[in-house]
C-alpha cells in the first residue's frame, strides 16, 4: 500500500531534538533537558488514598462515561481557583482538557487555515509549534528581552500580516528563556489585539511557580473583549500524569473548542477527574505549591551559582523569578546542538535542549534551555561543573 497522506502531514515532522533527548535518557546521563518537575515531590500518598476511595466508592460513577467538557465539580473547583487569580468565572466557562497541550492543539484547528499568520515570541515552546504545524500556518515572531515579547514591535508586526489570527504568549516564566512580559507589554499586548481583532492564546502552565517579586494579572484578566483564551494546567503544580489542563475563555471559543473535544477523544479521563477534584477537597493546593515554590527556587540558585562558578563568563543565563528554566546564550557562532552531540553528552554525560528548535522562523544556534527542577541539587552541581569544564575545554 502507499499511503496518500493529507498534504498537512508535511508539516508533522520528529522533533530535531528527539534523538538527542532520547541519548538524555541513558540513567548515567544528568539531564537538564526535560520540563519535568521534581518527582519526589508529588503528592503519592494522598494521590494513592484518592484513587483508592473513588475507584471504591458504590456504583462506579468515576469510572463511567462524564460531560465532554468535564466533571461540573471539578469545573467549579477550577473556576473558583481562575476567580481568585482576579479571572471570574462560572463552572460554565471552563473547558476540561488532556493537558493545555491540548488547547494549543485546539485553538489552531479552531482559528487557523493553511497560511493564516500565528504570531508568537521569538523564541517560544516548541510544543505549541508541533501543535500548530497540522494547521499549516505561516509564523511571524517577535523578539523576546528581560521584560518578555518586545510588544512596541508588535505594531508593526501585525501591520505586515493582515492574515494574522493569533497571538501566542507564555507570559509568565516563559519556556524556554523563563522571562516574563511586564505589566505595560500586557496592556499593550491586549491593545494591539483589540485594535487588529486577533485572539490571543495565554498559556500559563508555569503561573503559580513564582518564587519572587509580585504576581502580574494574568492577560485574561486584562481582556475587556472576549478574546483571550486562557490556558492553564495541573502538571507542573500536581503531577503530569494526570493530563488535566483547562481553557477559561468567552463562551462562543469555549463552545467550539468544546466541538473539537467530542470529535478528538470524547472525554477526559473520568477517573483522573474525580481524583483531582478529591485531592482538591480534601488537601491544600496551596500549601502544596508553596512546597514546589521553595524548592524550585533553591535549585534555580543553585544551578546559576553553579554556572556563575564553573562556566566561561561570555556565557549568560537568565535569572528566572519563577517557573522550570534558565535560557543560557554562548557567543555568536557557537553550535549548543553540535556540542550536545559530539562533547555535553559522550564527554561531560549532560544533556540539555539545544536552542535552535525554539525559533520559530531563523534557528539560532547559540542558545540552550537547561530545566533546574527535575534533577537533584547534588546532580545539578555535578552536571553543571562537568558542563562548565567541557565548555572551557572548548572555548
Amino acid at each position: 500500500m502507499t499511503p496518500r497522506y493529507a498534504q498537512r502531514m508535511a508539516k508533522v515532522q520528529p522533533s530535531a531534538i528527539g534523538e538527542l533527548l532520547a541519548l538524555g535518557a541513558d540513567p548515567s546521563i544528568i539531564s537538564f533537558g526535560g520540563g519535568y518537575p521534581d518527582a519526589t515531590l508529588f503528592p503519592a500518598a494522598q494521590l494513592d488514598a484518592v484513587f483508592h476511595e473513588i475507584i471504591q466508592k458504590p456504583g462506579g460513577a468515576s469510572m463511567q462515561y462524564a460531560p465532554s467538557n468535564g466533571l461540573p465539580h471539578l469545573r467549579d473547583q477550577i473556576a473558583r481557583l481562575m476567580t481568585a487569580d482576579d479571572m471570574p468565572c462560572t463552572a460554565d466557562d471552563v473547558l476540561i482538557l488532556q493537558g493545555s497541550q491540548q488547547g494549543l492543539d485546539f485553538a489552531a484547528r479552531m482559528l487557523i487555515d493553511p497560511g493564516d499568520v500565528i504570531i508568537t515570541e521569538d523564541p517560544t515552546f516548541l510544543g505549541a509549534l508541533i501543535a500548530f504545524e497540522p494547521s499549516q500556518p505561516r509564523y511571524a515572531v517577535v523578539p523576546v528581552d528581560a521584560e518578555g515579547m518586545q510588544t512596541e514591535r508588535l505594531e508593526a508586526i501585525l501591520s505586515a500580516n493582515p492574515r494574522a489570527k493569533m497571538i501566542y504568549t507564555v507570559p509568565d516564566f516563559q519556556n524556554p528563556t523563563g522571562v516574563t512580559l511586564s505589566l505595560a507589554r500586557r496592556k499593550q499586548l491586549i491593545a494591539l489585539a483589540n485594535r487588529y481583532d486577533l485572539v490571543v492564546l495565554e498559556d500559563t502552565p508555569y503561573r503559580h511557580i513564582r518564587f519572587t517579586g509580585q504576581n502580574l494579572p494574568t492577560l485574561k484578566s486584562l481582556d475587556t473583549e472576549g478574546r483571550v483564551i486562557h490556558l492553564c494546567s495541573f502538571s507542573k503544580v500536581l503531577v503530569p500524569g494526570l493530563r488535566i489542563g483547562w481553557a477559561v475563555a468567552s463562551p462562543d471559543l469555549l463552545a467550539r473548542m468544546g466541538l473539537l473535544k467530542v470529535a478528538a477523544d470524547t472525554q477526559t479521563s473520568t477517573l483522573n477527574m474525580a481524583a483531582a477534584s478529591l485531592f482538591l477537597d480534601r488537601y491544600d493546593l496551596t500549601a502544596h505549591i508553596a512546597t514546589l515554590r521553595a524548592a524550585y527556587m533553591a535549585k534555580k540558585e543553585t544551578m546559576l551559582d553553579a554556572i556563575r562558578q564553573h562556566f566561561p563568563q561570555d556565557i549568560t543565563a537568565t535569572d528566572p523569578e519563577g517557573g522550570l528554566f534558565t535560557w543560557l546564550t554562548f557567543a555568536e557562532g557557537f553550535d549548543a546542538t553540535d556540542f550536545m552531540r559530539h562533547v555535553a553528552l559522550p564527554q561531560a554525560r549532560v544533556a540539555y535542549v539545544p536552542g535552535a528548535t525554539f525559533f520559530p522562523l531563523t534557528p539560532r544556534a547559540n542558545h540552550a534551555r537547561l530545566n533546574f527542577s527535575s534533577p537533584s541539587i547534588d546532580a545539578i552541581r555535578t552536571g553543571i561543573a562537568a558542563l562548565g569544564k567541557a565548555l572551557h575545554a572548548n572555548h
